[in-house]
């Protein structure tokens, strides 16, 4: 008789639970639920390079309150590959990120089924990621410079059809950053060493093309541009690499990590040594 009520018990409760589950459900689904249907389905085309790139705004005017040397701030440039390398240690599927100056761009495997290829999840999550990380690790490369305000940083997903058109994109961002980082290099020697002001420089450097710039820098101030740093020249590059790693017990294993170089990445000899970028896995 016992038994018969203890079992009676179990069942009674287990009936409770499942009416209980019944009615949260059913409130869950509420009349106000239909405001879902205004949600677009921005899920990126299959079998596409998604490029998500990072943007700081308004950076000219967060450089100079933050003292941020001329032409190039080496600290800053370092800052921004540390918070691109907090995005590609969480990103697996980011095979090659390349930055210069205040932007980054991220490049997804043309399979990555991340966030199920939504593109707002997608631009959303590495641009914050790599906003808190540059907040994050200020302080290791500006200890004694406290952030005057918040940096801002805008994001953007663009798809790519084919290895032909991201390797054109980088390309692009490359040649972006040679033309920009020249004129800036000149700019700030003319008004820096030449003591010119910055209306009186900009004159001068007005229809000036590569090589009149060039004979500028040397001419006038003994600066050789080929010499210049190669991360001012040619920005940076993060791809995952394949590296030796030494045991505890002696020898040494091979294991992927993230890769910093400053190469050229507008001809082959880039993607013939990295050939692993532009195949499916």
């Amino acid at each position: 008789m016992c038994d018969l009520i203890i079992i009676s018990f179990f069942i009674n409760r287990s009936n409770i639970w499942k009416k209980a589950f019944h009615f949260s459900a059913a409130m869950a689904k509420s009349k106000f639920e239909y405001v879902r249907l205004f949600e677009v389905d921005d899920r990126c085309l299959p079998n596409t390079w998604i490029v998500v790139r990072v943007d700081g705004k308004g950076f000219h005017k967060f450089s100079t309150e933050h003292g941020y040397e001329k032409p190039n701030d080496i600290k800053a440039l370092s800052l921004m590959n540390r918070a691109a390398t907090s995005v590609m240690e969480e990103f697996k599927d980011i095979c090659l990120a390349y930055g210069q100056s205040d932007e980054y761009s991220f490049v997804f495997r043309k399979e990555t089924q991340a966030y199920s290829r939504r593109s707002a999840k997608l631009s959303t999550n590495v641009c914050s990621l790599f906003t808190s990380a540059f907040v994050y690790y200020w302080n290791e490369y500006f200890p004694t410079i406290k952030p005057r305000y918040p940096p801002v940083f805008d994001g953007r997903t663009v798809l790519y059809p084919s290895n032909q058109n991201i390797r054109d994109y980088l390309s692009w961002r490359q040649a972006d950053c040679h033309i920009n980082n020249l004129y800036n290099t000149t700019f700030w020697a003319l008004i820096l060493k030449g003591g010119l002001t910055p209306t009186e420089a900009e004159n001068k450097l007005k229809g000036t093309l590569s090589g009149d710039k060039n004979e500028i820098l040397f001419s006038q101030f003994a600066i050789n541009y080929n010499t210049e740093p190669e991360m001012l020249r040619k920005g940076t590059v993060l791809v995952r690499r394949k590296v030796p790693v030494a045991l505890p017990n002696g020898g040494t294993r091979e294991k992927s990590q993230i890769v910093q170089e400053h190469v050229d990445i507008i001809g082959d000899e880039f993607w013939n040594t990295n050939t692993h970028l532009l195949t499916l896995t």
